[in-house]
């Protein structure tokens, strides 16, 4: 603020009357503010980038862990597409807003503000000039950010768009490839890729009169603030030096319109990117724990599940309805019917990745909501139905489901899961590298590992949501063989398709459309269900049983 005066007294005082000493004070003062200055703004921008990365990260992190606690439900609610785009390009336009904002927004204004009082000093005339320019700058900023507001929510759903489908692609490509759909899938690719460059195209327009168009205006007030100044320098009202300053606190004036019209650029998308990340904050937690939640007891005694039905949400039908059973601590529950008859969905209830609609779950007599949820799955070892292995190694992987795990409780695991075997033949045994989505090993593979995984972290629970599918009868038998022996007074659940799989379990559930057609061991389901009867009649001769 203070230079424009500076080089007025040089020119006054020193250029016009050629007083060298004077424009050396002045020229040294002017020197100095400038370091102060640049001191200061090195300073801004540091700590501003300091603040952004540090709000980004907490963010990030709020976000990861709201996403952490979602259901299956909720998760599919947003998409995983869309959730990666909230992760990352949503937070990352807050955090460039936040960088801009302290950097520029609070020194806008004051630079605004003392550039008017500077200009009305050199001349309260020309100052004038200002209540033109202002009103004419302020409409144009509006009418240019009418046009390209709405747009920015827009060019959002196609980022994410743009996500899904590469996301897709590159997910199923085996599948893709398989059914020679490449060009296909290009097709889409090219689509959602030039939908989305057309809508920043169409951004960009509009958004490019912006600049053009206020520089413009602050050519035009120059012009008229030295046609108007000339007469006044001649009339020996107004001195060469004070014009120049004038011309300068001018553009300061406008200058600082122009750093908030950068900002009045960035908040739009920044607020469509807030909006996004707020419905991922502000979403129910679904299995949020009550008050007063309690301990799993020491000791398992039974799993009960007492009259429960569940819902996905927007279904038409109950998936499960009328649920009841009871299994006691020691013993094999086995689950069995068609797809779609609701056993994984059991293994879900069981885990709270959804809570029931109707009824209870009862864990040695206490409903499993009012436990604590930390503390409930610490005491479950689940094999989803698709077997999931995580970039890095053996050894991380199935430490994943006890951290402390020593190497001789995980080869014990391994074994057990008979999976030894092949690990120890590879060239660097428990530090072997695991690809991202385990795609440097077989699918039977991927199972034994992540049944191991399991059974490291020795829970009161096991459960294996059809995850001997991927194996041959032998090893199916030999591994189950193996479980048997470590169970102890654990309950172990099995979700399967193979009759060989289940018929030596304590209990047996046969499942159809939701509903229990039959209940008991393998000689009196064969009588009861008919459903039962049907699948092994139809496996006996494969599975030679």
């Amino acid at each position: 603020m203070y230079l424009p005066s500076l080089m007025s007294k040089i020119v006054n005082e020193g250029v016009i009357h050629g007083e060298t000493s004077v424009i050396m004070k002045y020229g040294i003062y002017m020197i100095f503010v400038t370091f102060i200055g640049g001191l200061v703004m090195i300073g801004a921008a540091y700590l501003s980038s300091e603040i952004a990365t540090n709000v980004g990260r907490q963010i990030r992190r709020d976000v990861f862990t709201k996403v952490e606690r979602y259901t299956l439900d909720q998760v599919n609610h947003f998409g995983v597409a869309t959730l990666m785009t909230r992760t990352t390009t949503d937070i990352n336009q807050l955090q460039d807003l936040l960088i801009m904002g302290l950097r520029m927004m609070a020194r806008s204004p004051l630079m605004f503000i003392g550039g008017v009082i500077m200009a009305v000093q050199a001349s309260p005339r020309l100052s004038m000039t200002l209540l033109i320019a202002l009103p004419v700058i302020a409409l144009f900023i509006i009418a240019v950010g009418k046009k390209g507001m709405p747009l920015f929510k827009i060019v959002q759903k196609k980022v994410d768009k743009l996500n899904r489908v590469v996301r897709e692609n590159v997910t199923g490509i085996r599948v893709i490839r398989a059914f020679d759909k490449q060009e296909y899938e290009m097709q889409r690719f090219e689509e959602a890729n030039r939908d989305l460059r057309d809508t920043n195209l169409k951004i960009n327009k509009i958004m490019s009169f912006l600049f053009p168009g206020i520089f413009f205006i602050l050519d035009a007030i120059i012009i008229l603030v030295i046609y108007f100044a000339t007469s006044q320098i001649d009339a020996g009202l107004m001195e060469v030096g004070d014009l120049m300053a004038f011309v300068q606190y001018i553009t300061m004036i406008l200058f600082s319109i122009i750093m908030l019209s950068m900002i009045f650029v960035m908040v739009p998308r920044a607020q469509v990117s807030a909006n996004r990340v707020n419905e991922v904050l502000e979403m129910d937690d679904k299995t949020k724990e009550r008050a007063g939640t309690k301990k799993v007891p020491e000791n398992m005694c039974s799993l009960e599940f007492d009259d429960v039905s569940f819902k996905y949400d927007n279904a038409e039908n109950c998936t499960l309805e009328n649920l009841n059973f009871k299994v006691k601590a020691g013993e094999t529950l086995a689950i069995m019917g068609g797809t779609g008859s609701g056993k994984s969905t059991i293994a879900n209830l069981i885990v709270r990745f959804f809570d029931v609609s109707k009824g209870s779950i009862k864990l040695c007599g206490e409903d499993i909501r009012e436990l604590d949820l930390h503390d409930l799955r610490k005491h479950i070892g689940l094999v989803p139905q698709t077997a999931v292995l995580f970039s890095g190694t053996i050894r991380d992987n199935i430490k994943k489901g006890k951290k402390d795990a020593t190497d001789e409780e995980i080869i014990e695991a391994l074994k057990i899961a008979q999976a030894w075997d092949f690990v120890s033949g590879l060239k660097d045994g428990l530090d072997s590298l695991v690809a991202q989505g385990g795609t440097n090993f077989s699918g039977g593979q991927k199972q034994r590992l992540s049944i191991a995984r399991a059974i490291v972290r020795k829970p009161k629970i096991y459960i294996f949501d059809d995850s001997f599918s991927a194996l041959d009868y032998k090893t199916d038998k030999v591994l189950r063989n193996e479980l048997n022996k470590i169970k102890g007074d654990s309950i172990f659940i099995i979700v399967a398709q193979r009759v060989s799989t289940v018929m030596d379990a304590d209990q047996i559930i046969v499942l159809e459309d939701g509903e229990i057609d039959g209940i008991g061991v393998h000689e009196q389901l064969l009588k009861i269900s008919n459903v039962y009867k049907e699948t092994y009649e139809s496996q006996i001769n494969k599975e030679g049983i």
